[in-house]
């Protein structure tokens, strides 16, 4: 898949599903990648942002930030035991399809 937007998945989510993602194309990291495990939610943010990528989580403190002011590259926020695997790779995909990475400069999706 030709998509600008490229992923950073925090702790919370799935690793299958960036997998899932790194299969149809799309650059995607996981804070396990990474080795970050057990960073705060700020400095995942912080980081997300300088490698321009669209932070991934489940974890409501990231829209807290966001309604703080806090500048990043995008949010893509699902409900725990809302979305299934399946559910977000879907989400994902079409958001990759439809939207560029400045589209989601300081901009939130949700699932």
């Amino acid at each position: 898949m030709d998509s600008d937007i490229r992923l950073y998945f925090d702790e919370g989510v799935q690793v299958s599903i960036a997998e899932q993602m790194r299969r149809l194309g799309i650059d995607a990291v996981t804070v396990r990648d990474l080795r970050l495990l057990g960073e705060t939610d700020i400095q995942h943010l912080r980081r997300a942002t300088e490698m321009g990528r669209v932070l991934c989580t489940y974890d409501t403190d990231f829209l807290r930030l966001h309604a703080q002011g806090h500048e990043h590259a995008g949010i893509i926020f699902g409900i725990q035991n809302q979305a299934s695997v399946g559910d977000w790779v879907r989400a994902l995909e079409l958001i990759c399809q439809v939207m560029t990475a400045a589209d989601m400069v300081n901009h939130i999706e949700y699932l």
